[in-house]
């Protein structure tokens, strides 16, 4: 479930955007924005040209120089403005994050027996190991060593849902601030203070750690080139004035200049990139850096890790299926019993698949499952019912086992492996009983969504270490485009470099630890928050909600940031050009009346046109910034179509927006006599 947004213009952050604007004034601030920067110079030269003009002859002209260089500060404030407010939000929800934390106290184990002490959670180190019981936060990011509880992570992912958390496996990551509403667990220590993933969390929303992104980087180049040349090109109208016998006051020549330059967009660059962070966070997605967020926008192929991500991670049991001559119901209480001692997901399943039963005798002697046995099961008296992998179990019955029967099993495990289930032998004694259908279960909606990614142009593959048959009926249910079975780290490594050295952008989801090479080399690598610890880390996305198919969500608002940054690009470019055209006539209508013809909005005076400028390009800041923080809704489309949409809408606009705005506020001022 997507976090509750705060309201844009909400009364507490724009009291804070304010007073951040007015911080961001500090040069050390606003040189890392070389055309905000230009404009704050040349404010603070107008404003002592102004304050030699009201001390010196001529002071009556004043009034049209304090006019201009409120507008010029007006202008380097909204450009702060956008950029505060962006941060604004993220700060806000960091403070929200941040009380999470607060106060957090651990029961640390001393290693004697089941003794513990309790501490502040800020004096835990690495490595150790801390219980955490029914109703208790847990203290600090780690691993589930011990135990299996249900954990509301209501806190980080706004999902009031319980999700299970035991230990091994893949769903042994816990995170500081969740809450256990069941059960208990054992924890590991695996971040220190001020280290845990929460920590980062906050750190990341607050825009601390927010690099600009490669497109940023040129872009800025970009706006810097452009301001060069308009200053070159201002700086060379004082020759021609002077030529035509008259001259330019210097107020007017910078006036001229900041309209001229891209302080739309430049002032409005930031913002969009904090944004575009900021949205995937309320989409429950947390992104590591906004080059991860712009890469999104570009994805043409897509690796997804097939347990816990396609599918729901854990197998279930879903039918018994006996061997001839075999009873249903002898089938079934032996799975069951045999599987009593199974604290596997795969045997609660079968338990509960089975039902209720009569109850284990209590001289039974239960036989646990383990990973090198691979085999459970209970000894009742003489009777030894087992249950477990079908290599497994007939190797424990060796040359004991009827071979009609051996043959028959066979048959059978072979149909549920070429329908993408895995088989589990059952046998009481040297007797062959049947199988237990264990299947993936994939997640609801994930075939419809991966035909939406597809109509966006992104190949969809799945990576399992599943076999070629249960690996292409798992892809043919879930509706990928293609698979790699039988996959080692080493191969999906592989994989991704063939696809990246074709020039596509490869984004991998996964979950386990076995994912985490493959999520460091993906140019988008989006861990689920269930997975261990090493692929949260090596991802540069974290899914809150453990949804492979959040993927979509993602790229769209990659795209979405892409198409907000060009959008209000083309309109910035498309607004200077039109300025340009629109007040230089009636500038120097005086020194050359032949240009009165160009003159085609009619501006009152040269000064009506200077001020209303100056005026109109500080206003189209503030105007666009919801457009910024909220961006341009992103449908899909091909290139071509997404360009005319754009240049249609945008750069139309931009050339059409300043004559309206322009002519409108020269009409305001000459009204009012101010210029």
């Amino acid at each position: 479930m997507a976090q509750q947004a705060q309201s844009l213009f909400s009364r507490d952050l724009v009291i804070a955007a304010i007073k951040g604007s007015c911080v961001k004034l500090d040069p050390r601030t606003l040189v890392r924005n070389p055309v905000m920067f230009t404009t704050a110079v040349v404010a603070t030269l107008s404003t002592a040209l102004w304050f030699g003009t009201i001390a010196g002859s001529e002071p009556g002209k004043g009034l049209f120089q304090g006019q201009l260089v409120l507008w010029l500060w007006l202008t380097v404030l909204f450009g702060n403005f956008a950029e505060a407010l962006a941060e604004g939000r993220g700060k806000a929800q960091a403070a929200s994050l941040r009380a999470t934390k607060a106060e957090l106290m651990a029961k640390r184990m001393l290693g004697v027996g089941e003794t513990y002490e309790i501490i502040p959670a800020g004096q835990l180190s690495v490595e150790e190991i801390v219980l955490v019981e029914t109703g208790d936060l847990i203290p600090a990011d780690g691993e589930v060593v011990w135990g299996v509880a249900s954990v509301n992570e209501a806190a980080i992912t706004g999902e009031s849902a319980p999700v299970i958390r035991e230990a091994g496996g893949d769903r042994s990551a816990v995170t500081a601030g969740t809450r256990v509403i069941s059960d208990s667990i054992k924890v590991k220590i695996t971040a220190g203070p001020g280290q845990g993933f929460l920590d980062r969390m906050i750190a990341l929303v607050e825009g601390a750690s927010r690099q600009k992104t490669p497109n940023e980087i040129a872009l800025t180049i970009l706006l810097v080139g452009l301001t060069i040349i308009f200053l070159i090109a201002v700086g060379t109208l004082p020759a021609f004035a002077h030529y035509a016998g008259g001259m330019i006051a210097v107020p007017v020549l910078v006036a001229l200049f900041v309209t001229l330059i891209p302080t739309t967009i430049s002032a409005l660059l930031s913002a969009i990139g904090i944004a575009g962070m900021d949205r995937l966070v309320r989409f429950n997605v947390l992104a590591k850096s906004g080059r991860a967020v712009e890469a999104a926008g570009d994805v043409d192929t897509l690796l997804l890790d097939k347990t816990g991500t396609i599918t729901i991670g854990d197998r279930q049991a879903t039918a018994f299926i006996t061997l001839p001559g075999i009873s249903e119901r002898e089938l079934i209480e032996a799975a069951r019993l045999a599987s009593v001692a199974d604290e596997t997901p795969e045997g609660r399943s079968i338990v509960a698949l089975a039902g209720e039963g009569a109850p284990a005798p209590a001289e039974a002697i239960t036989i646990p499952f383990t990973a090198q046995t691979r085999v459970s099961g209970v000894d009742i008296g003489i009777r030894q019912l087992r249950k477990g992998a079908v290599d497994a179990v007939l190797r424990l019955l060796g040359d004991r086992a009827n071979k009609d029967a051996v043959a028959a099993l066979r048959r059978c495990t072979e149909d549920i492996a070429r329908s993408g289930g895995t088989p589990l032998a059952v046998a009481d004694g040297d007797r062959l009983l049947g199988a237990v259908h264990l299947k993936d279960v994939i997640k609801a909606g994930v075939r419809e969504r991966f035909a939406e990614l597809r109509r966006m142009g992104i190949r969809t593959v799945m990576i399992t270490g599943d076999n070629q048959l249960t690996a292409a009926a798992i892809a043919a249910e879930a509706g990928v485009d293609d698979f790699l079975a039988e996959a080692t780290p080493e191969q999906k490594l592989d994989l991704i470099r063939k696809e990246q050295a074709g020039g596509k952008l490869v984004a991998m989801c996964g979950d386990g630890t076995n994912d985490a090479p493959a999520l460091a080399q993906s140019d988008v690598g989006v861990a689920m928050n269930t997975g261990t610890q090493a692929a949260r880390e090596a991802g540069n996305m974290v899914d809150l909600d453990n949804d492979p198919t959040k993927l979509i969500e993602i790229v769209g608002l990659g795209k979405q940031l892409l198409m907000t940054r060009g959008s209000l690009t083309t309109f910035s470019i498309a607004n200077d050009v039109a300025k340009y055209f629109a007040i230089l006539p009636a500038i120097f209508v005086v020194l050359y009346p032949g240009l009165g013809v160009l003159n085609v909005m009619g501006l009152s005076s040269p000064d009506s046109a200077i001020l209303s400028a100056i005026i109109f390009n500080a206003l189209i800041i503030p105007a666009l910034v919801p457009l910024a923080l909220k961006g341009v809704k992103y449908r899909p489309a091909s290139a071509g179509a997404l360009l005319s949409r754009n240049l249609s809408i945008y750069g139309l606009g931009g050339l059409v927006a300043p004559f309206v705005g322009i002519k409108i506020i020269d009409m305001a001022v000459s009204g009012l006599g101010l210029a």
